[in-house]
Order: C-alpha cells, then sequence, then structure tokens
C-alpha cells in the first residue's frame, strides 16, 4: 500500500468564532478542543502513522496533543506517549499564509511554558518571524510549501529505510491551517472543516518536483 498523507486543519479557534485577528496566536475554544479529542476516537487506523508534522501556533499544537499524543512515541511526550509510537516533528514550515497577529505564532519560551511535555529544540526563540521564507506573499508561500512537500518526500524515505523499527506505521499526518493547505496541496478550493482531514498520495509532477494526490 502507498504510503498515505492525511492533511488535518486545526480545530475551532477563539479567532475562527469572535473575527478578532488582533489576538495573537490564539488558542482553540472550548469547543475546538473537543473537536481535537474526538481525532482521538474518529481519526482512520491510527496506529498506521509513522510521523506526525504539526504547525508550531497554539491552536496547532493543542489539535496535536488532543487528538494524536496517543500514538505519539515517549521520547517525544518526554515520557508520556507510546512505547512503540510515531514521530513527532514541530515545523515552523507548516505556519499560517498571513502575518496578521492571529497568525503569528509565539515565542519559544512562551511555547515551553504553555507544552512542557514538547520539546521545541528545532526553534529559534523568536521563529515567528515573518519574513524571508514567510514573508505573506502568495508567491514565497507557494515556494514555502513546495519546500515541505519536499520535505514528505524525505519523510517517507527515512519511514522505508527504517520500516523494520516501523512495526508497519508508514503513513503520515500533517496538521496545519486552511489557508496554507491551499498552497501544499496546490488547490485553491480546499475548504476542511475545523479538526477535518483529506488523504493524499505523494507522487511526482512533471518535473519531477513531489506533488500531493488526493485519494479518491
Amino acid at each position: 500500500m502507498s504510503h498515505l498523507i492525511y492533511l488535518v486543519r486545526h480545530a475551532e479557534s477563539e479567532h475562527n468564532v469572535s473575527k478578532d485577528f488582533s489576538q495573537r496566536d490564539p488558542p482553540l475554544t472550548s469547543l475546538g478542543l473537543s473537536q481535537a479529542s474526538a481525532l482521538a476516537d474518529t481519526f482512520p487506523d491510527p496506529g498506521s502513522i509513522a510521523t506526525v508534522f504539526t504547525s508550531p501556533l497554539t491552536r496547532t499544537l493543542q489539535t496535536t496533543l488532543a487528538g494524536f499524543s496517543h500514538i505519539i512515541s515517549e521520547q517525544y511526550l518526554k515520557s508520556q506517549g507510546s512505547s512503540e509510537g510515531a514521530r513527532l516533528i514541530i515545523d515552523k514550515d507548516l505556519q499560517e499564509r498571513s502575518d496578521l497577529p492571529c497568525d503569528t505564532g509565539s515565542k519559544r519560551s512562551i511555547l515551553e511554558k504553555a507544552f512542557p511535555l514538547l520539546d521545541f529544540g528545532s526553534l529559534d526563540e523568536d521563529w515567528f518571524t515573518k519574513d524571508s521564507l514567510y514573508t505573506a506573499d502568495d508567491s514565497v508561500v507557494a515556494a514555502r510549501a513546495k519546500i515541505f512537500r519536499e520535505r514528505l518526500r524525505k519523510a517517507i524515505q527515512d519511514i522505508e529505510a527504517s520500516d523494520d523499527s516501523m512495526h508497519g506505521r508508514k503513513h503520515i499526518v500533517v496538521i496545519t491551517h486552511g489557508v496554507f493547505m491551499k498552497y501544499l496541496c496546490e488547490d485553491m478550493t480546499i475548504d476542511l472543516p475545523k479538526a477535518g482531514w483529506k488523504t493524499f498520495t505523494l507522487n511526482n509532477g512533471a518535473s519531477g518536483e513531489a506533488i500531493l494526490i488526493p485519494v479518491k
């Protein structure tokens, strides 16, 4: 079976309801926490997941922990996860497109206090700065999405290389944001519900670049 990639949209956050986009890095609402927690029961075949990628914004981290902590290896959750679970990668390339406060992440030191089980060693203190690759420009966001698709290709290669230690796990979960997801799968019409997901495979495009193909 091909490696499946599940693109997951974060659950409902405070700015989704209030429409106050000036709120910095808003958390999930109580409904959002319920939506995220429901993923633990409704997500298909969680035991097949080898790697979980997540954006470092508060709402995506909360969705990740509420919905997927039971399948993440204890080495990534400071001995609170599964002994033979999935790898967890906190990846700033998955942050949302815009430079509005609601789409701007928190300092690493703040995240470390808010999420003591997680290791934020991959992030600089001011990782959230919206410049260079993280500028809110369509062409730059598309380039960032392309870079991440290549990272997915490498993740699949790593899974295949370590197949004996993965205990049959071979699929990937990517927890990100509604707008960035459009660039990631190169489909500007995709609009998943909060805590919804869609399944893809990774293929080669005409020029050999990694592209996501929806599973029918």
